[in-house]
């Protein structure tokens, strides 16, 4: 069974070479496999409705190394989040924190009409 399209994934589409399935029973394998090493990639259509993309070995290669790049790159950025976020928690862990707290909370608070932002990443 076909899943609905996402508009996003239709104009990707739109770029891919387009053969129906009926090519396959036309043409054979080896006829489809021409078409896709050609481009590397080909939409398969039912009546006009994209059913499947046939990738080469290249194009498949090429995606997942870019999704293992991908996650990579985000399992990276979440070890520098934690050892910032590990960063600022220490000073929690400091032998005087909690009388340094108290003494912060402690205290009134005047900004004298300013306001304090706290640091960004």
């Amino acid at each position: 069974m076909a899943t609905a399209i996402q508009p996003a994934s239709e104009e990707l589409f739109a770029r891919l070479q387009r053969k129906p399935i009926s090519d396959v029973k036309r043409e054979g394998w080896r006829g489809v496999m021409n078409a896709v090493d050609a481009t590397g990639k080909v939409l398969m259509t039912n009546h006009e409705r994209p059913e499947a993309v046939i990738l080469s070995l290249r194009e498949y290669s090429l995606l997942t190394e870019l999704a293992a790049r991908v996650q990579r790159d985000d399992q990276s950025k979440l070890e520098q989040l934690t050892r910032a976020f590990d960063e600022e928690l220490a000073v929690l862990k400091q032998p005087d924190a909690g009388d340094r707290l108290r003494l912060a909370f402690s205290l009134p608070l005047d900004l004298h009409g300013e306001v304090i932002a706290g640091q960004s990443f």
